[in-house]
């Protein structure tokens, strides 16, 4: 569970960088100590204040306001949106609990509540050609997750199409109309196995009962994958590490069935493709960011993942479904910005672009379970995307 100490340290290092991100803008930000020894709010001209805070609680008002409590290091202080601010109150609907936001407003005559009339995020700056960087590989990456090798509804017809593809297979070598030659990486964004227990009654579901068995299966299938392609896997709620994130990579036991060449690495992880910076997440925050903000869909998963690069956080939300470790260190802030952030989980694709960098959610190789068939959700299975590595472009090769 982790000691009330690694606690502090992990919601303190969250603050310090994401705050620090925010303090990039042009924005006179103030402790929110600093607040506590105002007695009014300045009535003639309503001096404007900005503070920087962690999300600690949201409530509606009896008269429909959004009221957002933050917090610093110094102290807490209570903020409103009123209602008939449309537009900022919907935005103000797009705050989330431990989520690190900027806030401008001016204050009430007892200089205890801050009205709102600006939310920053910590954002991702618009980046021109410049900082984008000149395209540097005129190789493709193949992007994939959540294979789930063991399940009775892993899709192995499909899957066996995937790898006659790219070995190059004369009856698929018009499929998408992608030189598989030119093809240098093929990236697992995690569940590459069903696994074992992760939901009730699964062993029902399963047509191979023993993980390592699962495990050796896929072995089989990815020393299959021609050498010259660079094989990298990062695990997800169904491999056999531990469910809270950041997760390591696949254990030794799992590593040794595959070939040494095949690159093992952790949930998440930022991995360069001739220099090309790729974040993997699995996203099993996306169930959280779906739950929490509206508009949001299972059917488009890239605009969660545009949620996850506004925040410059792949999991805002701490203590709903995502189990996050109390480490000293917020592993899942994003520090650097990534030009390609994929993410799988939900069995769904989503593919577009945020100020320069290429989202993609690679969706499945599993037809329909029960459990989503029982929760209405439909998966589009076996798809690859195929991603040209220096003008991003991204093609969704289908091999149903």
């Amino acid at each position: 569970m982790g000691e009330i100490g690694e606690f502090v340290d992990y919601f303190r290092d969250r603050f310090t960088k994401l705050s620090d991100m925010l303090r990039n803008r042009n924005v006179s930000f103030r402790p929110i100590e600093s607040m506590s020894r105002r007695t009014t709010g300045l009535a003639e001209g309503r001096e404007e204040v900005s503070l920087i805070g962690m999300v600690s609680d949201i409530q509606t008002s009896k008269n429909g306001h959004r009221m957002i409590e933050i917090e610093d290091t110094t102290g807490t202080f209570r903020t409103m949106v009123l209602k008939k601010n449309k537009d900022l109150f919907d935005q103000a609907m797009k705050v989330m609990l431990d989520e690190v936001v900027g806030l401008t407003g001016t204050l009430s005559d007892d200089g205890n509540l801050l009205f709102i009339n600006n939310i920053m995020w910590p954002e991702i700056p618009v980046r021109n050609s410049i900082e984008l960087g000149e395209p540097g590989s005129t190789g493709l990456a193949v992007l994939i997750s959540d294979i789930h090798i063991g399940s009775d509804t892993f899709l192995e017809h499909e899957w066996l199409k995937f790898l006659d593809w790219l070995n190059g297979g004369t009856n698929n070598e018009n499929i998408g109309s992608v030189n598989v030659g030119d093809i240098k990486y093929l990236i697992v964004a995690g569940d590459l196995v069903d696994g074992i227990g992760i939901y009730p009654d699964q062993e029902r579901e399963l047509a191979i009962l023993d993980v390592y068995d699962q495990y050796c299966k896929a072995a089989e299938y990815f020393n299959q994958v021609p050498e010259h392609i660079k094989v990298i896997i990062s695990p997800g709620n169904h491999d056999v590490v531990r469910q809270a994130e950041p997760q390591p990579a696949l254990p030794d036991k799992i590593k040794k069935m595959f070939r040494t060449d095949v690159v093992f690495v952790g949930n998440p992880a930022v991995v360069s493709m001739d220099g090309v910076h790729t974040l993997i997440y699995h996203g099993r925050s996306i169930d959280d960011l779906i739950g929490a903000l509206p508009g949001m869909k299972y059917e488009d998963p890239a605009k969660p993942m545009i949620e996850m690069l506004k925040r410059r956080h792949l999991s805002p939300i701490y203590g709903s479904k995502v189990s996050i470790a109390p480490e000293r260190t917020d592993h899942l802030v994003i520090n650097k910005i990534p030009d390609i952030l994929h993410c799988g989980h939900v069995h769904t694709v989503g593919c577009t672009n945020y100020r320069g960098v290429r989202i993609v959610n690679s969706g499945t190789w599993q037809s329909q379970t029960e459990f989503q068939r029982r929760m209405n959700l439909q998966p589009i299975p076996a798809r690859a995307a195929v991603v040209n590595l220096g003008s991003r472009d991204t093609k969704i090769i289908s091999f149903q």
